[in-house]
């Protein structure tokens, strides 16, 4: 579609020109007329009487001889004017538009962004996108538990499609990531598909949020903020029981198991007993701003206190998930084993000929090279499941040890072998891949204040690997996101241990936009996330 300043400014140009035009036609037709008229009179008789001959007569014919002469040349003379101002306002308005400095006309080839500023504008998309999306879901969550699912339909589907939308958008940067496409327009346009995707999905959030505050009624004085405060208060203390159980939970998996084990939920309870803390503040802020009816305010805390409760949650529910998971992966490790042995015999029957290529699945050549031996040698890769069945068997018999992670280089090493992943086997490499997404995707959600968009799109890849069913690969990506996300903890100053405030902007629950924190975030896309203030 056309510009409205591509369209005006050359109708304007073309309205001059037929001006000047007109001028000219107009005043040649003039002279014209003036040079014609004297030939048209010539044979007109005179309707006066004749004067006398003689004196007078030869006068007249003197007369007569001027008025001719005048006539002539005043018309030519106007008409050469008339025709030089043309040719003068024409040649000026043509320099005027080629020596043209201030906006005009559009160009018909628009600047396009450095391909560095247009990399750090995507990942700055996708990144508060995400962030969007995780605080809506966390808000949500205490609209559904007061209204229903049936009141909350709308926002839901919202936030469906706005996470639809920033998974494709983490698709196409990963591959952009890999260098897919290649060509440097494709490429361009690749990264302006990942900003717009964030956009859109930043404005199916926007567009619900002035509804999910009517619904809310948080700042007008009625039921809508003591409901909420009741709401957030009792998940608040139905979490404070379950932190308790969480650091006993915790101390027994470190007696029972090798201390891998709770690596990677290490320092979660202290976590999740600061942000119940924070929370608790916040809460009681909300209640005494709403009994003096300090609305705005109190829908401000009680905000803050939500993004706490959730993320303590969150907390919490990452040890209680890893102590299940680790209880069933410890019962799958003897099974597993014997179906190991067995795909292995079966391997070894079936093995191809020296020199005879192997047909291996794609995803098992995608994942070789990964700490076992090269393609093309069966026999060296049979020796190197032997012995990982060897180490597995021995720490199973011999002292604490890490059922997940032995599930892991049980699942891996057969899977390079042989691709099989039915039976126990399969069973085994899902929960692994499980406890992996998952425990990346919770370390993500409580530390998103300093993760980028690299170990996001990560995560994204594993959980969209994870649910197509490749869960080797899908264990190995959520392994990369967490690493990731480590990293940028680290560069951001912290470990992951700050507390109050700081923990708070370090979590997103606040916005960080002032020294005591900002605003707490609430649902909504870039445009509505940030409209509470005190």
């Amino acid at each position: 579609m056309t510009s409205s300043l591509f369209r005006g400014r050359p109708r304007r140009a073309t309205a001059h020109i037929r001006a000047r035009v007109a001028h000219a036609v107009l005043g040649a037709l003039v002279g014209a007329g003036w040079l014609v008229l004297p030939v048209m009179t010539v044979d007109t008789r005179d309707p006066v009487p004749v004067a006398p001959a003689g004196a007078v007569a030869s006068a007249a014919a003197s007369s007569q001889a001027g008025t001719s002469a005048a006539d002539l040349v005043l018309p030519l003379v106007a008409g050469v004017a008339a025709v030089a101002l043309a040719g003068f306002g024409w040649l000026r308005r043509t320099r005027r538009a080629r020596t043209r400095t201030t906006p005009g006309t559009v160009s018909a080839h628009p600047p396009v962004p450095a391909p560095a500023a247009s990399e750090r504008q995507a990942r700055a998309a996708l990144r508060l996108a995400d962030d969007c999306v995780r605080t809506s879901r966390e808000e949500l969550s205490f609209v559904r538990e007061r209204f229903g699912e049936q009141r909350t339909e709308p926002f839901t589907h919202a936030l469906r499609a706005a996470g639809t939308e920033l998974s494709a958008a983490f698709a196409v940067w990963r591959r952009y990531e890999e260098g897919v496409p290649q060509e440097a327009g494709a490429r361009r346009q690749a990264l302006a598909g990942v900003i717009g995707r964030c956009a859109e999905a930043g404005r199916r959030l926007d567009a619900q949020a002035e509804a999910l505050d009517r619904l809310r009624d948080l700042t007008a004085e009625g039921e809508g903020m003591r409901a909420a405060l009741e709401v957030a208060e009792e998940r608040f203390r139905e979490l404070a029981a379950r932190a308790m159980a969480a650091q006993r939970t915790l101390a027994a998996l470190r007696e029972r198991y090798a201390r891998s084990v709770a690596g990677s939920v290490t320092g979660y309870v202290e976590q999740a007993k600061d942000r119940l803390v924070f929370a608790g503040a916040r809460l009681n802020e909300a209640r005494q701003a709403a009994d003096v009816g300090e609305t705005r305010r109190a829908a401000w805390q009680l905000r803050a206190g939500e993004g706490a409760v959730a993320q303590a949650g969150v907390l919490v529910g990452g040890v209680e998930r890893l102590a299940a998971q680790v209880r069933e992966a410890a019962g799958l490790v003897p099974a597993a084993l014997t179906g190991a042995e067995a795909e292995l015999a079966a391997a070894r029957r079936t093995a191809p000929a020296p020199g005879e290529p192997e047909a291996r699945p794609a995803e098992v050549r995608r994942e070789s090279g990964r700490g076992s031996p090269a393609p093309g040698e069966p026999a060296a890769r049979s020796a190197h499941v032997d012995g990982v069945l060897a180490v597995v068997r021995e720490e199973l018999t011999g002292g604490p040890y890490d059922p997940l992670d032995a599930l892991r280089r049980i699942t891996r090493a057969v899977e390079r072998l042989t691709g099989v992943r039915s039976g126990v086997l399969g069973a085994a490499a899902l929960l692994v891949a499980r406890s992996s997404v998952a425990g990346a995707e919770e370390f993500v959600g409580v530390h998103r204040g300093a993760v980028g968009a690299e170990a996001r799109a990560r995560l994204a890849e594993a959980a969209r690997e994870l649910g197509a069913g490749s869960a080797g690969w899908a264990d190995v990506v959520a392994g990369e996101a967490r690493r990731l996300a480590d990293r940028d903890v680290r560069a951001h100053g912290t470990e992951g241990d700050a507390t109050g405030p700081a923990g708070a902007v370090l979590g997103g629950i606040l916005l960080g936009e002032d020294p005591d924190g900002g605003p707490p975030p609430a649902f909504g896309g870039p445009q509505t996330r940030s409209r509470l203030h005190r």
